[in-house]
């Protein structure tokens, strides 16, 4: 998987562009704040049809303009395909591919892409919800069905809570609850026991790559936690979810929300037996999560067939020279990687690819 163009029209700060890209390391260089994450953006919004860094589309659009677009031209499996994004004001934006309108749903699953931005490096010691939009992006990109699960599910799960309230402040049956309850069990079986799938392969992957990084000192485990499941058994998963729904229910009337599910679920890492998020020093918990990213690299590459494309926002300034080597290495002639950095001196050991200089939205070789 490659791509080859990106075509921009008052995306953000700039006007027009066309870039072709190399195959391999695209290195995007310049001062902060001259556009250089935006080039990534662009590439991300084709991949997952939506920001990485903003909910709101108007704030994709050039100031003082109406409208905008965003077009990248990819190969999968030597086979070219175009995304292109239309924003226009106060509108719902348009998504082609292959110049047939989709909604973005439909295009998860066919420009595969990974970002690793800073925000990444507080994987394993941030929020239990970092850990689950990691997993859920890693599971959608290589299971196009998983992410129009996950859809249906955070529909219920918004339903269910609104019926909650209602019920709550006298204003419906709890009896309502019996089929929402009938619903969100199935389809929540359906993502966690794709979750632990999931979560079996990454953890081989990335201890693979840990003990690589490590030199063979240290084994990293990664764990699915099913929130209020204390035994393994996840054999009927429906039969578990429905029981627990009911019995937390007067619970859930109460606090007006669902306390149970996927959504409430965790990630947990472990380095030789200890957990990385309480015991483990910044620099384990680094180690961790590079060997996490590279370790879906791979995964996507085992269920798809082919690379997805790398993104690197600014990783290179957060890593240590061990570890900017070890990703180097491994995406080198491998992976084609799109990386921002402020200045060359992380690149200065031998020339990688295509070098881009970016200054006030213009982009030059």
């Amino acid at each position: 998987m490659r791509v080859n163009r990106l075509i921009l029209h008052n995306f953000r700060n700039y006007v027009n562009i066309n870039i072709e890209f190399t195959a391999n390391i695209n290195v995007f260089i310049g001062p902060n704040a001259q556009g250089k994450t935006n080039l990534l953006e662009a590439l991300y919004i084709a991949a997952m049809g939506r920001s990485h860094r903003t909910t709101t589309d108007q704030e994709l659009i050039r100031w003082d303009q109406t409208a905008a677009s965003a077009e990248v031209v990819f190969y999968r499996q030597e086979v070219e395909n175009s995304v292109k994004i239309k924003f226009i004001a106060n509108q719902n934006k348009e998504i082609l591919y292959n110049s047939h309108p989709v909604p973005a749903r439909e295009i998860i699953g066919s420009l595969n892409a990974i970002l690793f931005s800073p925000e990444d490096l507080l994987l394993i010691k941030g929020a239990p919800a970092l850990r689950r939009r990691f997993l859920d992006n890693e599971i959608s990109q290589a299971n196009p069905p998983y992410y129009k699960h996950l859809l249906n599910y955070n529909r219920m799960l918004h339903q269910r809570n609104n019926l909650l309230k209602k019920i709550r402040e006298g204003k419906s049956s709890a009896e309502l609850l019996s089929p929402w309850d009938e619903q969100i069990a199935n389809t929540a079986a359906t993502l966690t026991q794709k979750r632990l799938e999931a979560v079996k392969k990454l953890t081989m992957l990335a201890n693979l790559h840990h003990r690589k990084i490590t030199s063979s000192q240290e084994n990293l485990t990664v764990a699915y936690h099913i929130n209020g499941l204390n035994q393994d058994k996840t054999d009927d998963l429906k039969s578990w979810y429905l029981e627990q729904l009911n019995q937390q229910r007067r619970q859930d009337i109460m606090t007006g929300s669902t306390s149970v599910g996927p959504h409430r679920d965790d990630l947990i890492f472990s380095v030789n037996g200890k957990n990385l998020r309480t015991f483990g020093s910044q620099g384990q918990q680094r180690t961790g999560v590079l060997a996490l990213k590279l370790a879906e690299l791979e995964f996507i590459k085992s269920e798809t067939g082919e690379y997805p494309i790398l993104l690197l926002d600014d990783v290179m300034s957060e890593l240590d020279a061990a570890r900017r080597s070890e990703l180097l290495l491994f995406i080198r002639e491998r992976i084609q990687t799109f990386i921002t950095a402020a200045d060359e001196q992380y690149f200065s050991q031998s020339k990688i690819g295509k070098f881009y200089r970016i200054l006030g939205g213009t982009v030059t070789e």
